[in-house]
């Protein structure tokens, strides 16, 4: 079960930040700190880092997400268009729910290179990467069965977009190292439970033939 597992790391970082817990506290200030001052001295990796924050925003996974139900509805693969539907708007309020129950502000630097505004934990960015990553590697990988290529292309993109997104909050100084990996791992987990809430797992054996034509 991958959802628990991934549950379970996340409700501990959770659960230091809320506890105030010093050495976690120290090493977001260490890592923030030092990616600060790289940045600093660097306006074209700030400008990057900028620009991919813009183009892998929440935003832009939101409108893919509705591009791909309307994708599967044509295809009368209606189960999985709720399902994504379900698991997208899940994970939008889930993401403004945390941030206010926990309310952990944004890193407070001098000199800053970027601002975002709200509250820090946790990463809506790496959230919503992370999630749309899954949804749309749940669905489209059983219609590449016979395409490595094309599936590996997939997984790395799944994995890299994420990744990326995540280092840049932390790059530009907009969040601290463990909003953006607990927002990674809530981002994996949720299509995982919303599947199983559902009752309709999204598996490789579950996609309708048609869908694939």
């Amino acid at each position: 079960m991958v959802a628990p597992l991934l549950l379970v790391p996340f409700a501990l970082i959770a659960a230091l930040v809320v506890g105030r817990f010093g050495p976690l506290h120290n090493f977001d200030g260490a890592i923030t700190e030092r990616m600060h001052e790289f940045a600093l001295t660097r306006p074209g990796w700030v400008d990057v880092m900028s620009w991919w924050s813009i183009v892998f925003h929440p935003t832009t996974w939101r409108i893919a997400a509705v591009v791909l139900v309307v994708w599967l509805w044509r295809r009368r693969a209606r189960a999985l268009a709720y399902w994504v539907a379900a698991t997208m708007v899940a994970g939008a309020l889930l993401g403004v729910l945390l941030k206010l129950l926990f309310g952990r502000n944004r890193p407070d630097l001098l000199d800053p290179v970027a601002q975002a505004a709200g509250y820090a934990f946790p990463s809506g960015h790496a959230m919503t990467n992370a999630l749309g990553a899954t949804v749309f590697l749940m669905v489209l990988l059983p219609l590449l069965r016979a395409r490595p290529p094309a599936r590996a292309a997939l997984w790395t993109a799944a994995v890299l977009i994420p990744l990326v997104t995540a280092f840049s909050r932390v790059s530009l100084g907009v969040h601290w190292t463990s909003d953006v990996v607990a927002g990674l791992l809530l981002g994996v987990a949720l299509p995982a439970l919303t599947s199983l809430a559902l009752r309709r797992p999204v598996r490789e054996r579950g996609v309708p033939e048609r869908v694939a034509g």
